[in-house]
């Protein structure tokens, strides 16, 4: 029976909007530059790696081994004349949109009815930060990890045996939810994990343990 139930961050609890953060961009810097510096997909996918030097840039800030200032700092050369930093950092928050306080609700239900609740999240600081001083994330889950104070983030097989062990998870009993299928297959590759995309699908899934 399910004792436990991980849960990502982005697009799972908290709606987000690529396609509007690439289109901010695109005014900031152009089409080329949003594609071969930042690797953001036009279809609103996510990022890409489409160089050696995207793929570290985004792996960096993602994985906590740059500020957010150096982040925006890498940025700013490949702008327009003129772009400010707060320019750069408001167009890369405007990837962030709304987090119904209706999820928030049922984690806090969840956690009533006795089951332990994770957050495992592959994030940055500048999206960080506002998203937990606005909802007080910490009030909903048991442990929380986000790959930019681990220095690892997903679909790595060292980050799913980490939270494992840290949070002295029975992996047996456990649900993990994830809107990417990398991830999803990942917990169930490396953990034995069940998965589901969605909040939506959670609820289903339960009920029917």
């Amino acid at each position: 029976m399910t004792n436990t139930i991980v849960f990502d961050l982005g697009g799972v609890l908290i709606d987000l909007n690529v396609p509007r953060c690439v289109g901010n961009f695109k005014r900031l810097m152009g089409e080329e530059n949003v594609r071969n510096v930042l690797g953001i997909d036009d279809e609103g996918e996510g990022v890409v790696a489409v160089s050696a030097a995207t793929l570290q840039l985004m792996h960096d800030y993602e994985y906590g081994n740059i500020t957010s200032e150096q982040f925006v700092d890498a940025l700013l050369p490949y702008c327009h004349e003129g772009t400010t930093a707060e320019d750069v950092r408001s167009a890369w928050m405007s990837m962030l949109d709304e987090l119904p306080q209706a999820k928030l609700d049922y984690i806090a239900e969840l956690r009533k009815e006795g089951y332990r609740t994770i957050l495992l999240s592959n994030s940055n600081q500048m999206h960080w930060d506002p998203i937990f001083e606005q909802f007080h994330l910490e009030r909903y889950f048991d442990r929380i990890f986000a790959s930019h104070h681990i220095h690892m983030g997903k679909p790595s097989e060292e980050i799913f045996k980490y939270v494992e062990r840290e949070a002295q998870i029975d992996s047996a009993h456990t649900v993990y939810v994830d809107d990417l299928d990398k991830n999803r297959a990942a917990g169930e590759q490396f953990l034995g994990w069940k998965t589901c995309a969605s909040v939506d699908e959670l609820k289903v899934k339960l009920l029917n343990c």
